[in-house]
């Protein structure tokens, strides 16, 4: 009887350490995509920022345009 109960103790504890290195396992993959994650996620803040500073330069040339013309358009008495 001893014998007996002593191998569904071991088989028991076969069974955690199976479950505890399935669970590992699928820890390793879930960090592993979660770096992919988190590069992803840091590119698109820097296509963001990219984008961003792009508008605001076009806005910047914009208004020199706009400055510039409001300029020609007064020596030429148009405004």
């Amino acid at each position: 009887m001893v014998e007996n109960v002593d191998n569904l103790v071991l088989e028991q504890l076969r069974a955690i350490r199976s479950d505890i290195a399935s669970v590992k396992d699928d820890t390793r993959e879930i960090k592993s995509r979660l770096v992919t994650v988190e590069s992803g996620i840091a590119s698109l803040r820097r296509d963001g920022a990219d984008y961003a500073a792009s508008i605001a330069d076009q806005h910047m040339r914009y208004d020199r345009i706009n400055e510039r013309i409001e300029r020609i358009e007064k020596r030429l008495e148009l405004v």
